[in-house]
Parts: C-alpha cells; structure tokens; sequence
C-alpha cells in the first residue's frame, strides 16, 4: 500500500504519547490477569447474514471533548473496543497505522480537518467504513462529505441510538475491493484509468481495440489466452469469423510494444495461442 506524502511525515514525529497510552493500558490488561480478574468482552453486533455477535474496534476523532466522552462510553457500554483522538494528525496515523472494523470522524477537526483525514486514507487504499459527524448540515456539505470518501453522514446534534445503528449498518456492509487500475507484465506497464501503455517507461500509442487486446493478454500473463478466447473477450464474437482478424492484430501490437527493443512482448504458442510472461 502507498503512503500519501502526509502520512509518510507523520511517522517521523514524535510519537511518546502513543507509546504511554498503549503501555499504561497493557499494564492494566497484565494487572487484571494476574488478579485473575475476566476481562470484560461482550457481544454487540449480531450480523443479519450469520446471526454472529461482533465487537467492532472504533477509532472516534471528535475535538469536542464532551461530544467525544458521549461516544466513547455508549460504544464501550455496547461492548465495542475504541480508540479515540481530537486531532486530525494523530487521526490519520492511527488509521494507517492500525486495522480498524469502522471511524467515526467529524468535519471540523484541529490539525488536519476530517475531510483532509478522509481523502488521505482514501487515497491510501484504505477502505474502513467512515461516518462522518458534522455540524453542518447543507445538502451541500452532506454531499462533499459523501463525495471526499464517507459513507455515511450525521448531522449534530444526534441521538446516541441513531449513531449506533448506522454504525453498525456500516459494519455489517461488505468490504468493498478497489477496482484495479495498474497491470505490469514484465517492463510493459497499462494505466487502465488514463488508457496509457508504456514499455521501459516510453509511451507506447494503441488504437482501441489493440489496447483491448494487450489488456487482456496482461489479464492471463503468464498463461496461454486462445484465438477464441480473444475473439469473445475482445471482439464479443461467439462464433469463428473465418478470417485472420487476430492474427492481424497481434502483429500489429507486436510492431508498435516491440520497436526499439530486442525482445517480443507477445508469444506465440503454435496451436495454442498467445502469452505475456508477468
């Protein structure tokens, strides 16, 4: 996973606080063991799919500290497992730092604001459910947010119970898996966002249908991908042409990925069909 540059500096800060926080309280998890004291876990969240209890772990980034204190104890009471800061630095090396099952953050936070919060994790790939709590409450703000990467929205003030539920809506979603934009295959790399091709970092121009076609051979790389095959995938044929329009197009994708290097890109496998090492 990829770092944002904000990220990436936040780890050469001092961190000791961190280091306090989570020490004092293994020292109490360690007293309470020795005392033979149960530590208290309780399930909360039963899924709709598997009728199975869960404990979520909640990072909550609220500044307001009464607003902060009022979360934090409904959700422990419920038996979740939280973290919580005011800053939005802090926030942000939390999040890239720890796994969590869902975040609460507000908009308008000190240090980085929530929205600056939310857009970095994004960007870092991290796909953790995010309700964002704000005092604002324009159609407009509410549709930024959801726009910046939230997935769901509160308005202050809010009832504890209405908080709770959509938390654990969010929870019960399915992960969502970022498309994938990036293919490599050797030094030939596809920007499939951008339409670009490039080999040895030198952009290499395609028609449509010839970048169709060295997509799906990257798709397979390092296996063997048939003339059939290409014919549905790429030219949506469910039945032999009769003519040689693979062919064609391969050797013309084969001319433009290998001019000026000494090595082809594209195998042919006789009797088989075509394959791109990885």
């Amino acid at each position: 996973m990829q770092i944002p540059l904000a990220v990436a500096s936040l780890r050469a800060a001092p961190f000791a606080r961190f280091a306090s926080r989570y020490t004092s309280a293994a020292g109490n998890i360690g007293k309470w063991y020795s005392a033979g004291i149960a530590l208290p876990i309780r399930p909360v969240c039963k899924s709709a799919a598997t009728g199975r209890t869960e404990v979520l772990k909640v990072l909550v980034v609220e500044d307001d500290a009464e607003t902060r204190t009022y979360i934090e104890r409904g959700l422990r009471e419920l038996g979740h497992i939280v973290s919580s800061t005011a800053d939005g630095r802090e926030a942000l090396f939390l999040a890239t730092d720890e796994d969590f099952d869902a975040m609460i953050v507000d908009r308008m936070l000190p240090g980085l604001d929530g929205m600056t919060v939310l857009r970095s994790i994004r960007s870092a790939g991290i796909t953790t459910p995010v309700l964002m709590l704000t005092a604002l409450a324009r159609v407009e703000d509410r549709v930024e947010g959801l726009d910046a990467g939230a997935d769901d929205y509160l308005v202050k003030p809010f009832a504890f119970t209405e908080l709770s539920a959509r938390l654990n809506a969010l929870a019960r979603r399915p992960a969502v898996a970022f498309a994938e934009t990036m293919l490599n295959a050797g030094d030939v790399e596809m920007n499939l966002l951008k339409r670009e091709v490039r080999r040895g970092g030198r952009r290499i121009e395609l028609q449509p249908r010839e970048f169709a076609l060295l997509e799906e051979l990257m798709r397979n790389s390092g296996r063997i991908v048939t003339r059939t095959m290409l014919l549905e995938r790429v030219w949506d044929f469910h039945f032999d042409p009769k003519t040689n329009i693979v062919e064609t197009h391969i050797s013309r994708l084969r001319s433009k990925l290998n001019a000026g290097f000494e090595t082809d890109v594209i195998q042919t496998v006789r009797g088989s069909g075509y394959l791109i090492d990885g």
